[in-house]
């Protein structure tokens, strides 16, 4: 029996047993490369994020909220199988297959009786097809209706226009009875670059006024890259805004969840792609039927400190549904914080994180990855990187290639110093950062003899957890990570690299 066709029989039952009230739609939007704390929810005064900042208000606002993996695909697999990214076999690298070998949430929702579909960026880059998906794992495709963008570069798909469509055709399938809920994964292609060069300046905006994070030098150059960003941050909050008009006008937003977040952190030096905390750490606001909400405007947006990953996405979209969760996820439903009436730490016991990546864009020989595993506490984060000897970023012959061309990474790779040290140099086998004191991730203590307690014992904790996760890196089998298919552009890879450096010798 097929996958699709074991989850639909599963799931029959719970779906038939279940009212209208028990079953809320799901609005989930997800950002590409919007990065934490980058809205005004979270009090960053230069980004402009009114509809983001009222679905924190009229619900939670989660200040702990990370990826596992701080890269396109292997993130949104995470999201859409809900385990931990070295749960996802091929899924871990960017630009992998995504093997069909676990359920993928929305398959099961659509199973249990739900209308799905996507518009914009569902899981992607890499290749869905080679692994035995017949569609986007996110869902049927919605990207017709198109619109003309206020920047160059952004994608001129319709988000909102397309989630209209979506909901036309949903009300039309109903044939005058009451429609599926439904659940629509509105994925915004923004704020990935590249960007208008200026544009941030040219809407408005001051540099004066943009919060550089201590890894780059304070330049006018990076603090305009940095409102360049802001601008496709605030188109993302738009789209958010014409989905929620759309859904009052339709008289169907007090009987959706909307969830609003992002894969990664910002598309810059030593964020995306890298394990530090401005790379895995994630925005999350969620409102709707259920969800508690704070004391209003005065008192802010209700709260909650408790660590949250991605994959406790999909079990929470199954209990919000009524339907059973499958035996592969190994996320945790929150659905026990969002409808909890306070703020702040809820749950017992302490929070801690695991994140990790293998390889993300080649650009070493044989294309091999840079493996790392980490684990983030309340009080640390404690990195093992365990080929120390490796560039981070990728081979600096071959232009750095698991870090997005910009003004800022051109910025820093003209002058070897701390600053390029930090995003592209080489890293030592172990890193142990103090939060919240040390956000930046600035001070490395691994080797501080007063925190060495607390590096054994995270080290410790770390390799337990992983373990526990059936991690290959753990368990004797890390060779299967290079060994996986890669489905990027050869342009990325060292062979690549390699032909075009013969060429020139040729040439000369």
């Amino acid at each position: 029996m097929s996958r699709t066709l074991f989850a639909a029989a599963l799931l029959l039952g719970a779906a038939s047993a279940a009212t209208a009230q028990d079953r809320p739609n799901i609005l989930f939007v997800i950002a590409d490369d919007w990065g934490w704390p980058h809205a005004g929810a979270y009090g960053t005064d230069w980004v402009n994020t009114p509809n983001f900042d009222r679905v924190a208000e009229q619900g939670a606002l989660f200040k702990n909220a990370f990826t596992s993996n701080p890269k396109c695909s292997p993130c949104r697999a995470s999201i859409l199988t809900g385990r931990n990214s070295w749960q996802t076999g091929e899924a871990i690298n960017h630009f992998g297959v995504f093997p069909n070998t676990w359920p993928v949430y929305p398959d099961l929702l659509e199973a249990g009786g739900y209308k799905i579909g996507y518009t914009g960026k569902g899981w992607g880059p890499g290749d869905y097809e080679a692994g035995g998906f017949t569609r986007n794992p996110a869902g049927p495709a919605y990207q017709k209706v198109r619109t003309k963008p206020p920047a160059k570069a952004m994608s001129s798909i319709d988000y909102a226009g397309n989630f209209a469509a979506f909901l036309d055709e949903r009300e039309t399938e109903a044939g005058g009875n009451a429609p599926k809920p439904f659940h629509f994964w509105l994925g915004t292609q923004e704020p990935h670059r590249a960007y208008e060069l200026g544009s941030g300046v040219a809407a408005g905006k001051s540099p004066a006024r943009v919060d550089v994070p201590s890894f780059y030098p304070d330049t006018r150059e990076i603090r305009e890259d940095l409102l360049d960003y802001a601008v496709e941050v605030e188109y993302v909050d738009s789209h958010l805004g014409r989905a929620l008009e759309l859904l009052e006008a339709k008289g169907e937003l007090a009987n959706t969840v909307v969830v609003v977040t992002s894969d990664h952190g910002m598309p810059f030096p030593r964020v995306k792609g890298q394990i530090y905390e401005w790379g895995f750490h994630v925005p999350l606001a969620v409102m709707g039927p259920g969800v508690a909400a704070g004391d209003g405007l005065a008192d802010g947006p209700r709260t909650v400190d408790d660590f949250i990953n991605v994959r406790d996405f999909a079990p929470t979209f199954l209990e919000l549904a009524n339907l059973p969760r499958p035996e592969s996820f190994t996320g945790q439903s929150m659905l026990d914080l969002l409808t909890a009436s306070e703020g702040g730490k809820l749950r017992e016991g302490p929070d801690e994180m695991l994140v990790g990546k293998e390889r993300h864009d080649v650009g070493r020989p044989d294309d091999v990855g840079y493996p790392v595993r980490a684990i983030r506490t309340p009080e640390y984060l404690y990195i093992r990187n365990f080929t120390p000897e490796r560039w981070p970023a990728g081979n600096p012959e071959t232009g750095y290639r698991n870090v997005d061309d910009s003004p800022t990474k051109s910025a820093l790779t003209k002058q070897f110093n701390n600053y390029y040290a930090l995003s592209f140099g080489k890293r030592p086998a172990e890193e142990l950062y103090q939060l919240p004191l040390d956000r930046d991730n600035m001070r490395n203590l691994a080797e501080d003899a007063a925190h060495r307690g607390a590096k054994t014992r995270l080290r410790n904790r770390m390799y337990e957890l992983l373990e526990a996760e059936g991690d290959p890196r753990m368990t004797g089998r890390a060779w299967v990570f290079d060994d996986y298919r890669y489905t990027g552009r050869a342009t990325h890879g060292w062979e690549a690299f390699q032909e075009h450096s013969e060429m020139e010798s040729q040439s000369d």
